[in-house]
């Protein structure tokens, strides 16, 4: 017979889910108003209250807290994977399939250039450069290198979003181009880790590479077929179940579905997740209220838990070592810039442009937290590395907004002095202006 939660354990829960959601949202807040993504500021509660500051200051009531009831501790944990697959749903529903085909030749020169730059470069780096960056050999180098080059690549879709509406030119073309883009990135990234998870649970031989296969093969197939039975699904909600509840409970047991096929298949649900999102945030049967609704949940109230749950599994001032801090931060940001400057630039785009998308392509942020603890909890990577990641997370959220608007500023001042030489020219000839 399963034992239940005691009291006590139910009563430490509590404490536990209570502490963190009050420290995740004032720490939120207190980042919105300096107009920083809302993720920094819950990555920063759980920092604090974790074991790299409260724990060290007051060992005892933290211990108290939250290591004495281990189950408590437990659920709570998995209360905070169910954020963040409802978390990776809602991404998954600001995928605009119809953006991509519009803006998708030029995005695509951006996202490939810089997931192929950064992808490449942190590969070749963990690969030839494996003992100075992980204390502990490993019989491959294989599995830690394909991981790190992902988790370099990824451009944020949701921390862009924010970066773009705080500085007014989501509705641009240049602000249009960095979503579309960031979609793509988002798409393929998720492909490639689930590759890796796959590659990793099944390792030796025809079995990695029948699980690779099939992982593929449900991508391929929730994006034909399953796209066409999830908008049947939901037209048939549409008519015969209450609104907008019936249509919310249909969405979620789809993202659970999923999720647990996903898993099963030797990847985490997580992806799964995201790729429901996709599907079901393309039907017209899922209405905007909806989404509303659901991502608001998402976004406040389960994914606060997920990210505060990142400081508290680690002590990020035992694990911080610079030189790998600085590594991953250079190599991330340098690659990221420098192939997304390439594909603005093949793509058409001016000088300044393209240094705009770039630094908006450089913004990471909660895909790369998420695959950074799925990478730490499967011993793909140590706790320097994942310190690192953190720490590269965070800096490109905070410098991606004043540098777009920067180079944005510098590009229409250049166009302005442009025109206002050519006039000036065509003034002396007696061109009429």
């Amino acid at each position: 017979m399963v034992s239940k939660l005691s009291s006590a354990e139910i009563l430490n829960f509590l404490v536990i889910i209570t502490i963190i959601l009050i420290s995740a949202r004032l720490l939120g807040e207190l980042c919105r108003k300096l107009k920083q993504p809302v993720v920094v500021g819950e990555v920063l509660a759980g920092i604090i209250i974790g074991p790299s500051l409260f724990g060290s200051l007051f060992p005892q009531l933290f211990n108290k807290i939250f290591v004495s009831q281990p189950r408590a501790y437990g659920a709570f944990d998995g209360l905070a994977n169910v954020g963040i697959i409802l978390l990776m749903f809602s991404a998954g529903i600001e995928v605009d399939l119809k953006q991509i085909r519009q803006y998708g030749k030029q995005a695509a020169y951006i996202s490939l250039t810089g997931l192929l730059f950064p992808f490449a470069i942190g590969f070749g780096t963990v690969w030839f450069f494996y003992d100075r960056l992980f204390p502990t050999p490993a019989a491959s180098h294989l599995i830690p290198a394909l991981f790190v080059g992902t988790a370099l690549s990824i451009t944020a879709l949701s921390v862009i979003a924010k970066v773009l509406i705080d500085i007014d030119i989501i509705k641009t073309k240049v602000g249009n181009l960095v979503l579309t883009a960031a979609m793509i990135d988002d798409f393929l990234g998720w492909v490639l880790f689930s590759v890796i998870m796959a590659l990793l649970n099944k390792s030796t031989g025809a079995d990695a590479y029948t699980s690779v296969g099939l992982v593929l093969l449900f991508v391929a197939l929730i994006m034909t077929v399953g796209k066409w039975g999830v908008n049947q699904l939901l037209k048939l909600t549409e008519k015969h179940l209450s609104l907008p509840g019936g249509r919310m409970t249909v969405g979620v047991c789809l993202c659970f579905i999923a999720a647990v096929i996903t898993e099963w298949l030797g990847v985490r649900g997580i992806f799964g997740a995201f790729l429901m999102g996709v599907v079901v945030g393309d039907s017209k049967y899922f209405q905007e209220r909806t989404q509303n609704i659901l991502q608001q949940f998402a976004l406040n109230v389960a994914a606060p838990l997920f990210f505060a749950s990142i400081g508290l599994r680690i002590n990020f001032v035992t694990n911080f070592n610079l030189e790998v801090v600085l590594i991953i931060l250079l190599i991330a940001s340098l690659a990221k810039i420098a192939g997304a400057v390439i594909g603005s630039r093949a793509s058409g785009m001016r000088t300044n442009e393209s240094y705009a998308v770039a630094f908006g392509m450089n913004a990471r942020g909660s895909q790369e937290l998420v695959l950074g603890l799925l990478a730490l909890q499967a011993k793909i990577i140590n706790e320097q590395i994942f310190v690192g990641l953190v720490v590269m997370t965070l800096v490109s959220i905070i410098i991606a907004g004043p540098l777009m608007r920067h180079f944005l500023d510098k590009d229409v001042a250049a166009e302005a002095k442009k025109k206002g030489i050519v006039v000036a020219s065509k003034v002396e000839e007696g061109v009429p202006v």
